[in-house]
């Protein structure tokens, strides 16, 4: 008579945690992918950031940033009224509904699923006729705009480059433009990215202008914010 088969002992998982410790993953398929997106899908899978996003609820690590900002500029703050420029996927306003913010409004290209009790636009921030209807959804001029806007890029290096910057340009004339005196202003920019002239009007506008790099942006990038307080009116 054979014996039974014998039960395997499967160990549990030791090491990890929800907030991505232990061993990086790897995706058991790379079918379909190019290398460079298999790169950001593992990259995503083993970011601490990622992880503890998904794990608070936030719709994405950017979040983080913001959080750090804040915690050292206190920015947002209930009866504060805020814009956020490029808004998708709604990180940045998750933090500042979290904050205690209730009249925020945001615009981005693409679609963004309702963030109550955030007003958001589905339109090209650089239409002209943006501006003014972020205002009207607002009820009035902001304490505070917030950029993470980041263009699409075609690879080519120069003109990237040049988008990136007009961005910036647009979401900094626009916060000069609107905000309350005393405001501020965070909006993403590069290092090494041709941001002297912004800065530079930054300064005249504004009583503090500093390049900050939370923790949560990747180390390997290149990735800065601006951060401009103590706006002196127009």
């Amino acid at each position: 008579m054979s014996e039974p088969p014998r039960k395997r002992m499967v160990r549990p998982p030791t090491g990890g945690a929800e907030e991505g410790r232990g061993k990086p993953a790897r995706l058991k398929t790379a079918k379909l992918r190019t290398p460079s997106s298999q790169a950001w899908l593992e990259r995503q899978i083993n970011d601490p950031f990622a992880a503890r996003a998904r794990a608070h609820g936030y719709r994405s690590r950017a979040a983080y940033k913001l959080a750090e900002i804040d915690d050292k500029f206190r920015l947002l703050r209930p009866g504060a009224r805020v814009v956020d420029l490029g808004l998708a996927p709604g990180g940045w306003t998750q933090v500042a509904i979290e904050r205690g913010v209730t009249a925020i409004a945001g615009v981005d290209l693409l679609p963004v699923e309702p963030l109550p009790p955030a007003q958001i636009l589905e339109m090209d921030f650089t239409d002209p006729a943006c501006g003014p209807r972020l205002i009207e959804l607002l009820g009035g001029p902001p304490d505070v705009v917030l950029s993470d806007m980041a263009p699409n890029t075609v690879g080519h290096k120069q003109t990237d480059h040049l988008r990136i910057v007009g961005l910036i340009e647009a979401a900094a004339d626009f916060a000069v433009e609107v905000l309350k005196p005393g405001g501020a202003f965070v909006a993403k920019a590069f290092q090494g990215g041709e941001t002297s002239e912004v800065i530079a009007r930054l300064k005249q506008r504004f009583a503090d202008v500093r390049n900050v790099k939370p923790k949560a942006s990747r180390a390997d990038s290149s990735e800065v914010y601006l951060v401009a307080t103590g706006f002196k009116g127009r």
